[in-house]
């Protein structure tokens, strides 16, 4: 049947519009080339003004900027006096005689600012250091500190230096020059007073570790503790580095690595001697490995040191109290978990005889006391809220200061807030009333506090607060982004998770050039770890997708079950399930495009680094009829091909039916997307052998994929190879998910208009 005229009319420019829709010009890439971090990072300030405190707790000083301008100033106390730091014009002057450049006041080329005194302060400029006198204006060459040779550590009365020699501890007289050799036992792969790496590379079929000394010494400097570290029954894994210039045959570089379950690992095991006998002194706890060593803490109390130990899996940690005069120990807490037990946390206030942690036993992230004499454990803190962190101490006025989420009702959970408490547990105040997430930064003696508050679509605000009330006594300055023409920031939206019941939260970023009329495709950035959360609560983190945005999508994070910051049993939705969370992404997707006309729930797409690129990985393998595109980099496919540490914590330990069922290797034959998979050919942290693996099970499984190796780089690309991978990344998506053709030839600065 033959159409009329104008029916085929209409059809050519309904097409017309939507082939239009579906093009991308190089205005695009230039808009989204404008907010990568370099390039937008001229034009928007203060999104956090970090402050630096006098060290006698005088003042602080603090850099406000503007477009055309960068101020350094203070704030002295106790009356609270705001002024320059220094007089900009006389250092521009003093610094263009010293530099031999042309140095503008409102430009400053300085990177760093030591305060001294307030006639005194040290200053770099163009790698240059100097002492300036703010009275006379006048700068001298900073003298070289005297520095310890990293291999050498004095004790706290200067009388002894500790060193290693042939793998042993040895201890120097500074006033006589007396040598006396403490361990004996000490040779390769036995080694006294050192530690292990995550990045110690050995280069070379039988190189060495790279050399590492620590010790710690007593307050009174008669102890001495150290680490052995055993490598004689450890495990590497291997590299070929390829991207030697001169070379013409790959450099094999290895390191010491247990995967999860293994026994051939790096043990560590805490020693002590005494340094007037010389006598060597072992704990006696079980054998620890390199992932649950024994942490040690000295006590005020000379000959006491108290220790912290995780038995391997997680589900156990224990705090004792070890006596060196009589190598005796005792058990000051315990706690076990059937799941795991991650972020606890604790911290020391001997005077008052306590110990204060915080654990998630109760349900929720919870602050206690634990009382050193009698060991009687106390609840300081009651509810349904997570404790984030404590950030001061003060025991003179039996005082607590912590940062606590979920606690205000009706507030965004993942919003911190500070507030002290009194150690008896009452008392408990918010010092931070805005309905904004809190950075805070205390003055040393704690009478002060700089406040950071913002979200991730309003702008930061910054302020001096008086510690005792939370008041306001000044205002340092404010985020500006008026220059990011057009720009708007991301909206938050929630949804329900995959029980039916639990509020989760995301953000959205949209184009400068947003039509609601127009169909976007999606493009997730994931990272489930167990250990944080995406959710963006600040707003330094507003631009962090807008250049995805910029290339026609809508570009989103999501919080599902399973990751920190809220209850225990939101947390353990991840254990033995760590890919499990993306349940909860693909339902907040969902509801959104129900939400929104204008997105497109058919084209959605995802990517992610490290524990994020397993998360890409699996979600076009679990979700192949969902996630139609994934860019997974430098991912840990296969748990059991890991860093031990991590999986135990979160997959459990031993190893089980779990890390089969969570491994995207076994998973490869539900591939219908398409999949690129990266990784940097030299990458310690995460080795590249997953990935080739899942490319062996994809290839077996006869499934079309896309495959980059970066020969030269590591976990985390630099340079040029990250800029390269960047337009790998975007022309990905531009050409598999919006269906459209891209461009490779575009510059990485900003167009100026």
């Amino acid at each position: 049947m033959k159409l009329p005229t104008l029916v085929l009319v209409f059809l050519m420019f309904l097409s017309s519009m939507v082939s239009a829709q579906d093009e991308i010009t190089i205005d695009d890439y230039n808009r989204a080339v404008g907010f990568i971090y370099n390039n937008y990072n001229k034009k928007v300030f203060n999104l956090n003004i970090e402050p630096n405190w006098f060290p006698d707790s005088t003042g602080v000083w603090f850099v406000n900027q503007s477009l055309d301008n960068k101020k350094y100033l203070k704030i002295t106390f106790p009356n609270h006096v705001q002024s320059v730091l220094f007089d900009h014009l006389k250092l521009s002057q003093v610094l263009s005689d010293s530099l031999g450049v042309d140095v503008k006041e409102n430009d400053l080329p300085i990177s760093k600012v030591e305060y001294k005194s307030p006639s005194e302060l040290v200053i770099t400029a163009k790698n240059k250091t100097y002492v300036l006198n703010t009275e006379t204006y006048s700068l001298s060459p900073k003298k070289e500190d005297i520095k310890t040779k990293e291999n050498e550590k004095p004790s706290p009365n200067n009388k002894w230096i500790a060193y290693s020699k042939d793998y042993n501890l040895y201890i120097k007289s500074t006033e006589t020059e007396e040598i006396k050799q403490l361990s004996t036992k000490g040779k390769k792969e036995y080694e006294y007073a050192t530690w292990y790496g995550w990045d110690d590379i050995i280069e070379g079929e039988n190189g060495d570790r790279p050399d590492h000394f620590d010790v710690d010494w007593s307050e009174n400097g008669e102890w001495i503790s150290a680490n052995i570290c055993d490598l004689r029954s450890a495990q590497k894994m291997y590299l070929l580095d390829h991207s030697v210039d001169t070379l013409y045959r790959p450099k094999l570089l290895s390191y010491y690595r247990g995967s999860p379950g293994d026994t051939s690992m790096v043990y560590v095991e805490p020693v002590f001697f005494n340094i007037n006998s010389g006598k060597e002194i072992k704990v006696g706890l079980p054998r620890s490995t390199h992932i649950n060593s024994v942490g040690v803490t000295w006590s005020k109390t000379p000959g006491k040191v108290f220790l912290e130990r995780m038995s391997r899996g997680y589900q156990n940690i224990q705090l004792y109290t070890f006596d060196l005069n009589t190598e005796s120990i005792e058990t000051l807490y315990s706690e076990t978990s059937k799941t795991n037990i991650d972020n606890f946390t604790s911290e020391l206030a001997e005077k008052s005889n306590l110990m204060f942690f915080l654990s998630e036993k109760s349900g929720w992230r919870q602050l206690y006391s634990l009382d050193l004499k009698t060991k009687k454990e106390k609840s300081i803190t009651n509810g349904a809220f997570y404790i984030n962190s404590i950030e001061r101490i003060d025991e003179e006025n039996q005082k607590i200061f912590f940062m606590a989420s979920g606690k205000e009702e009706a507030r965004n959970p993942y919003y911190e807030h500070l507030y002290s408490i009194s150690f008896n547990g009452k008392n408990l105040k918010l010092l931070t009333t805005e309905d904004r997430h809190h950075k805070i930064s205390f003055s040393p003696n704690g009478d002060y506090f700089i406040d950071n508050f913002s979200t991730v679509n309003i702008p930061t605000t910054t302020v001096l607060r008086k510690a005792t009330t939370g008041e306001i006594l000044m205002n340092l300055g404010h985020a500006d982004v008026t220059l990011l023409k057009d720009w708007g920031p991301p909206e938050i939206f929630t949804a329900i998770a995959h029980d039916g019941k639990t509020t989760i939260y995301g953000a959205i970023w949209k184009p400068t050039n947003f039509d609601s009329s127009k169909s976007y495709p999606v493009i997730e950035y994931s990272y489930t770890g167990p250990h944080t959360q995406l959710f963006p609560k600040e707003f330094s983190q507003a631009l962090w997708l807008q250049s995805y945005a910029e290339l026609g999508f809508a570009a989103i994070v999501v919080d599902g079950l399973g990751s920190s910051g809220r209850s225990k049993q939101f947390h353990n939705y991840s254990y033995k399930n760590l890919g499990g969370n993306l349940e909860d992404h693909v339902i907040a997707i969902k509801q959104l495009g129900k939400q929104y006309s204008w997105i497109d729930t058919t084209r959605v797409g995802i990517f992610g680094h490290s524990a994020g690129g397993y998360d890409a990985g699996h979600a076009v393998l679990k979700y192949p009829n969902f996630y139609k595109v994934a860019v997974a980099s430098s991912a840990d496919h296969d748990h059991r091909m890991e860093k031990a540490w991590w999986p135990e914590m979160y997959m459990g330990w031993p190893v089980d039916s779990a890390y089969h069922l969570q491994s995207n290797i076994t998973m490869a034959g539900n591939l219908k997307g398409k999949l690129l998979i990266t990784h940097g050919g030299i990458d310690e942290n995460v080795n590249p052998s997953a990935t080739f693996k899942l490319a062996e099970a994809l290839i077996k499984a006869d499934k079309r994929f896309d495959m980059l190796i970066i020969p030269s780089q590591r976990h985390i690309y630099q340079g040029d190879h990250s800029k390269y991978f960047r337009k790998i990344k975007w022309n990905y998506f531009v050409e598999h998910l919006r269906g459209v053709e891209p461009i490779w030839d575009f510059k990485w600065d900003e167009i100026e208009d």
